[in-house]
């Protein structure tokens, strides 16, 4: 073999290896978006549902709740459920602008946000009876930038990003805002650019991660509100935060990122990546398809279940 040769087999064989290792990670998971779909490790849709949604849980049974977007069949949005018969149950259907986020709690209820000129957070029974109601503290002018990902947490206390506030309000359950997380980028508040938040994740000792899509950056703030941990494009391989929307902390630490608009000018920027704490790509997910990923669930991890609660 002439040194030239040699030179290409080995080239080959270090992109061939550096492939391998970096999807050494595989998982399946639910897509919402402008899609919606069961995507499994191997590449195949084994499900796919035919409207457009925010968000989506699927529970242990098997069992998927959808949050629907604005459409002509839902003005205000919705929130359905599918069996593992296959059959639909309408939950709740939106009586405003948008229904943005649904979230199951431990007790069967659902967590609920609506937007519009009474933006709100409620609970609703498994037979749809609201049992819990407060006002959102957010602006009114623009409904579709009030809110996002809206979580319960363990404490029965509320998580809320509200885009155009540019902070994470923490709620306490008769509406009181017991604190707040400011996303402001450093360094810029002088100049008046913020980023807005998506999607805020409680873990951890009271650590809060949150995806700030206008900045394109996640950051993870401790228990006291100081940033701990930031990504941003510096710290990847290319511009692959672009228009980061939801993220999934995964059982081991990881965490899991949809872009909502990777491949609009790429095509081969990946849709979801996994990095670990110390900002090491271990899975990437790309499509080809100009279509986003609003946000997802990841389902298994190398054919495993994952367990415990889902933190996204």
């Amino acid at each position: 073999m002439n040194p030239a040769t040699r030179s290409v087999a080995l080239i080959a064989l270090l992109i061939f290896s550096t492939s391998a290792i970096a999807q050494q990670t595989t998982h399946s998971f639910l897509a919402c978006g402008k899609n919606t779909y069961v995507m499994e490790a191997d590449g195949t849709k084994s499900w796919t549902y035919p409207a457009a949604t925010r968000d989506g849980y699927i529970l242990e049974d098997g069992t998927i709740i959808l949050t629907l977007s604005k459409s002509k069949r839902y003005k205000g949005g919705a929130v359905v459920k599918i069996g593992v018969d296959k059959a639909e149950t309408l939950l709740w259907k939106g009586t405003q602008s948008e229904v943005n986020s649904a979230q199951p709690t431990q007790d069967g209820n659902f967590v609920i946000t609506e937007a519009g000129n009474n933006p709100r957070l409620f609970e609703i029974s498994p037979d749809g009876e609201i049992v819990l109601e407060f006002p959102l503290a957010c602006q009114k002018e623009n409904h579709h930038m009030q809110t996002r990902m809206a979580r319960k947490l363990s404490d029965g206390t509320y998580l809320v990003p509200h885009l155009l506030d540019f902070a994470v309000f923490h709620y306490d359950a008769d509406g009181t805002i017991s604190s707040k997380l400011d996303t402001t980028a450093p360094g810029d508040s002088e100049h008046k650019i913020h980023t807005w938040p998506f999607t805020a994740i409680r873990h951890g000792d009271g650590h809060t991660l949150v995806c700030c899509t206008h900045g394109n950056r996640v950051v993870d703030f401790d228990r006291d509100g100081k940033i701990a941990w930031t990504l941003t494009n510096d710290d990847l391989p290319g511009q692959w935060l672009q228009d980061p929307c939801g993220a999934q902390v995964l059982p081991n630490g990881n965490i899991v990122i949809t872009s909502y608009a990777a491949g609009r000018a790429n095509p081969h920027a990946p849709k979801l990546f996994e990095v670990t704490r110390d900002k090491k790509v271990v899975w990437t997910y790309t499509d080809g398809q100009k279509v986003g990923i609003h946000h997802f669930q990841i389902i298994t991890t190398n054919g495993t279940r994952l367990k415990g609660p889902v933190l996204k």
